[in-house]
């Protein structure tokens, strides 16, 4: 095991410099997570727009980020494509930052978040699939420090845009005094908080559109702009560093020249060459059923892992102050905080356990878990202590799947990189088409059918995760089988010379 830990601690330092430029880009992810849904309120006071037009902006931030994921796959072929492409998206991220106090219509700022929403969408798949490709073999470790800071950008967003917003109604009107209370405020920004959860009720609260707009949520935004600055900053340091830009290109690139002593050294020069996107018939051909299947049910599973993170976030809320539980505003809107801060203390810890445990196994535990919890919530409804037991515990669970999946399914198929378009498509996905069809349900059906619904999903994810390991011992033996007749075909050149 001591010798485990120093070959990963010389990977780390022997890669200091674009390991550290991956997380701050994904860190730079996190901030966009978590700011719409506490300034929405104040955005729809500066828009002057009712409450149901400025939510189109979620939609819009979430459907572009499906749109960047997507594309981002596009940029693989070349590490200079690669970092191109996440400098543009950290630089674009910024602008938007800066540009969103000066969309005064609604149509302006949603074309502001649909790009803001793209750029994420790169990074999400840019950053992924870079990091995989620097460790491979060992890329878990990395991965679970990666999607940490996801979640350490989410953190600091809130905080950051808390002190702006404001506390009682930012347009005036005439009769302004009838305006609704802060406590009110307070309910809709918690109930906005899910990224677009469908407000049905909102005609009881009068919030108005003409009047004289008082919000301070400008400055809030120039200030994130600022500090994700240094974010493109540190990804053009890294194309200077690896001479990928056009004043240093006399000398070949530094990759090229460093060995890499990860597990898999003699398959470098074969990364992101051909992949499930690229449909070329040269590239599809001679691969097993087994390796489309183990990329189906790999996209499947985080498309339900996420969705369940997305609607457990959106909706827990609204769950809590709808009977039986009639939470206090206050509490309620705890929630969300206590579900988000246990799934970054998750990866945090899953960043010791992913070395000392194989990503199977971690995988296992992890969707057990998310399967035990969310029975117990079913079966402890109406206990409001209970409730924040079981948001910690699934927050901590639920944390490792994404990175623990996405290193397995890339071990699985010999990181090819296809894998990790697949996945982190499919994982936007799931996250923004989740949210909408347990949305509906839950309008139609009651507040219940949010915990029974994510319940009947996590089995569902479960049973596909044992189809996955029973799909990949089939593909290993595949394999096996395959490898003595290529030494065959070998043999006679390797005699001949």
């Amino acid at each position: 095991m001591r010798l485990l830990d120093e070959r990963i601690w010389l990977l780390f330092r022997r890669h200091l410099q674009q390991t550290l430029t991956y997380w701050s880009v994904f860190f730079s992810f996190g901030l966009c997570v978590a700011f719409l849904g506490p300034t929405i309120l104040d955005l729809r006071c500066q828009t002057q727009t009712t409450l149901q037009q400025i939510t189109w902006v979620f939609f819009s931030q979430q459907f572009f980020l499906l749109v960047g994921s997507t594309v981002g796959g596009l940029f693989k072929k070349t590490l200079l494509s690669s970092l191109s492409a996440l400098f543009a998206s950290a630089l674009v991220i910024s602008l938007v930052f800066a540009i969103i106090p000066l969309c005064h219509h609604v149509i302006l700022l949603s074309v502001a978040m649909g790009v803001e929403g793209a750029a994420m969408g790169v990074i999400d798949t840019i950053g992924n699939l870079q990091l995989v490709r620097l460790y491979q073999k060992d890329s878990a470790v990395f991965l679970q420090a990666l999607h940490f800071f996801i979640g350490l950008g989410a953190l600091v967003s809130p905080l950051v845009v808390d002190p702006f917003l404001a506390e009682d109604s930012c347009v005036l009107s005439a009769n302004w005094t009838a305006n609704s209370s802060g406590s009110d405020l307070e309910h809709l920004r918690n109930t906005l908080a899910g990224h677009g959860a469908l407000l049905h009720n909102a005609s009881q609260y009068p919030l108005y559109t003409e009047g004289v707009v008082v919000t301070r949520v400008s400055y809030a935004f120039w200030i994130m702009a600022v500090i994700n600055l240094p974010v493109p900053a540190a990804v053009l340091a890294l194309m200077f560093h690896e001479r990928l830009v056009r004043c240093c290109r006399s000398s070949p690139p530094l990759l090229t020249k460093k060995p890499d002593i990860s597990s898999h050294p003699a398959k470098e020069q074969q990364q992101g060459h051909g992949g499930l996107l690229d449909c070329r018939p040269s590239n599809l051909q001679g691969h097993p059923a087994t390796f489309f299947i183990i990329h189906a049910l790999g996209g499947a599973i985080v498309f339900i892992t996420d969705g369940i993170i997305g609607c457990y976030a959106g909706f827990v809320y609204t769950y809590a102050v709808s009977p039986p539980l009639l939470m206090g505003y206050k509490a309620a809107g705890c929630l969300d905080s206590v579900f988000w801060a246990s799934i970054m203390a998750g990866r945090l810890c899953f960043i010791f356990f992913s070395y000392r445990y194989a990503a199977p196994a971690l995988l296992s535990v992890s969707l057990v878990g998310v399967i035990l919890v969310q029975l117990l919530l079913l079966i402890f409804y109406s206990s409001r202590v209970f409730l924040f037991m079981a948001s910690c515990v699934l927050g901590l669970c639920i944390s490792s799947v994404f990175p623990s999946m996405l290193a397995f399914t890339e071990d699985v198929l010999d990181y090819k990189g296809s894998a990790t378009i697949v996945l982190v498509t499919s994982a936007s996905t799931g996250e923004m088409l989740l949210q909408l069809l347990v949305g509906s349900v839950i309008h139609s059906k009651g507040s219940y059918s949010f915990l029974l619904c994510t319940t009947i999903t996590s089995f569902i994810g479960f049973c596909l995760f044992l189809l996955l390991l029973y799909v990949h011992r089939v593909h290993r033996n595949l394999q096996t089988d395959s490898s003595p007749c290529l030494d065959m075909k070998d043999e006679p050149k390797s005699g001949g010379s």
